[in-house]
């Protein structure tokens, strides 16, 4: 079973290569074991809407680089509800097994383009952080003190030399 990536450009302020960024998260998820079948959705927004959703769940005010929103762990089984009597009629008698949904990183590139302009880098690379730096949110990482952020920075650092390499390779 593949590791799914939805992704969808909803701004327009900057040219996304949606594609290659699809390939990191994949890449992400991959490297972390993420079991297959998973899927999650990686959404390029303008300010406006980033800034609408910091606000809307996390009480901040004004755009920022990326956010993440990890999906409930409660996966509503296969079959039929509520009484999970079968899956009727032409159907295999065995349930599939869901997707597991990771849940959804939204990127703000316009915003990232400033944050790149000020810490002296590109927008390839400032994007590429935020993307790795979203899906290793989903996957638990996070960096409310110390420890974490130290641990959180060296895999995104790892994980951002491989990506750099298989570009290279491929």
């Amino acid at each position: 079973m593949s590791l799914d990536v939805f992704a969808a450009d909803e701004q327009r302020d900057v040219p996304v290569d949606v594609m290659r960024w699809v390939r990191l998260a994949r890449m992400v998820l991959d490297e972390e074991q993420v079991p297959g079948g998973a899927e999650l959705s990686l959404i390029f927004v303008d300010e406006q809407a980033i800034a609408d959703l910091n606000e809307r769940f996390l009480g901040s005010t004004g755009p920022t680089d990326v956010l993440a929103f990890p999906m409930d762990d409660d996966i509503v089984p296969a079959g039929r509800q509520p009484d999970q009597g079968g899956r009727g009629p032409g159907s295999p008698s065995e349930a599939g097994e869901p997707p597991a949904m990771i849940g959804d990183v939204v990127v703000c590139p316009s915003y990232a383009r400033r944050e790149a302009e000020l810490r002296h880098r590109s927008l390839d690379d400032e994007l590429a952080l935020l993307v790795v730096h979203g899906v290793l949110h989903l996957l638990s990482y996070d960096h409310a003190e110390e420890q974490e952020t130290e641990a959180m920075q060296r895999r995104e650092r790892e994980l951002l030399e491989r990506f750099r390499r298989l570009e290279q390779e491929g």
